[in-house]
């Protein structure tokens, strides 16, 4: 059973790089079977077919950063300070895990018709949203934050400042005339980002 295991890790996290960098359509399974150190009869054993395990590893990059985000322990700090932290950990995620931006691009393209299938993406996110909801309503008992703020709209808009940011990093470059992955860029956007999210949130940012 442990070698079982061992094996399927491997072979998601083969299958993971593999997506990443070459998408659904350019993935090759020769190559995540290279990679994994198994074989493609082993990849179709535990995973069924390519769409599958594409299916299973868009997954569990969802799963990586709902389980992340469960270990910030929000409901122990302060409203304000507990939304400060989710919108420094989503830009760090961010930044230390580009592999799930380039999933979550490639399963748009393929406008989510794999996530459709999923059992556990609807499971996973009302968790997620029923957190921040629970530091919103918080924050309007501690008088710091408006009432009325939907859950869904404010992960959405913390997603976006940062995720639109990573994903046009070159080509803002030169548009912008600024390396936009400089130390002291990526410091100044999630100060941006914080007093973004502050000053939409709080009574008085």
């Amino acid at each position: 059973m442990r070698d079982a295991d061992a094996t399927r890790a491997r072979i998601l996290a083969a299958a993971k790089k593999e997506f990443a960098k070459r998408g659904l359509g350019g993935a090759r399974v020769d190559e995540i079977a290279d990679r994994a150190k198994a074989n493609k009869r082993m990849i179709y054993h535990y995973f069924g077919n390519k769409e599958d395990l594409f299916r299973i590893v868009v997954e569990e990059a969802y799963v990586d950063i709902r389980t992340a985000e469960q270990t910030l322990e929000l409901e122990h700090l302060p409203a304000r300070e507990a939304l400060e932290k989710l919108v420094r950990f989503t830009w760090d995620y961010y930044l230390k895990n580009p592999e799930f931006i380039t999933l979550v691009n490639s399963e748009n393209l393929h406008k989510a018709r794999h996530l459709k299938k999923s059992e556990k993406i609807e499971q996973l996110f009302r968790r997620f949203v029923d957190m921040v909801g629970d530091l919103l309503d918080r924050g309007v008992e501690e008088g710091v934050f408006r009432p009325g703020i939907d859950p869904v709209q404010l992960n959405i808009t913390i997603a976006a400042i940062g995720y639109y940011y990573i994903t046009n990093r070159f080509t803002g470059s030169i548009v912008f005339q600024r390396d936009l992955m400089a130390p002291e860029a990526l410091q100044e956007r999630l100060e941006f980002n914080i007093e973004t999210i502050m000053r939409l949130v709080c009574v008085s940012p």
